[in-house]
Order: structure tokens, then sequence, then C-alpha cells
């Protein structure tokens, strides 16, 4: 093999991936399905290091397989703009920005229960953690 091909286990070491990772990207149609050697093995080049890279980076900024599928397609496919690409973005962003409001007022109820509870020496009876987790909608919507 020279150089500016892979097997399986080097691009999802190059990429920092589990091989199983590669096979869950072929199987959902995000990776093309590469060419094989006579013997079945299969053979990844630079473009596929690239497109998993691709995949990886969606996948921490929280895009799901769908959108990824569609970036690529803008990618794949002629006569797209980035103005498509920017809509994605931003509408992620907004997601993100949603998820961070949910997660700083689950803090701030946590954070209440806690601060209300007396310590070690009260009974279980007496604990304003368990009472508040018995109260339906408590301050979480």
């Amino acid at each position: 093999m020279n150089t500016t091909q892979f097997s399986i286990g080097q691009l999802a070491k190059q990429v920092k991936c589990k091989v199983e990772t590669v096979h869950y990207y072929e199987k959902s149609g995000l990776m093309p399905e590469p060419p094989r050697t006579e013997g079945g093995h299969r053979i990844y080049a630079l473009s596929h290091i690239k497109r998993l890279n691709f995949i990886r980076r969606c996948r921490e900024l929280g895009f799901s397989i769908k959108q990824i599928r569609e970036l690529l397609k803008f990618i794949d496919e002629p006569d797209h703009y980035c103005g498509e690409v920017k809509a994605m973005a931003m509408l992620q962003a907004r997601e993100v920005q949603q998820k961070i409001d949910d997660l700083t007022r689950l803090k701030l109820a946590l954070n209440e229960m806690v601060g209300q509870c007396k310590g070690s020496g009260y009974s279980i009876d007496d604990c304003p953690i368990i009472d508040a987790l018995y109260i339906e909608n408590n301050q979480l919507s």
C-alpha cells in the first residue's frame, strides 16, 4: 500500500475514531463505499479522511445525521450556495443556545434544592430535595 491509501484501521486512527464508527457512517450513507482490494479489504484515500473529519466535526457541533447528510449534499451536488450552509449553522446555533438555556434552568433548580437541604443530620423524611422531586412541574418549565 502506498502512502495515499489507508486500511480502515489506519483511517480510524488518522481521524481518531473507532473502526465501528467508520462502518456506521458507511451504513448510514454519509461515507461512500470505498473500493476494495482483490482480497476484499477496503481501501481508503485522503478524500475519505477529509470527509470523515468533516462528519466528526459536525457531530461535535451537535449536528444530527440528517443535518450532516444535508450538508454533504451541498458539497456533493452542484448549484448550492454558502448561504444554505449559513442558514443551517444559524439554526444549529439557536438549538445549542436553547439547550444551554434549558441546562441553566436545570442547574438553578438543582442549586435551589441543594440550598434548602439542611444536611446529613436530618432524616430523609425532612429532605427538601426529596420533597421537591415529588412535586409535579417543579420550577423547571
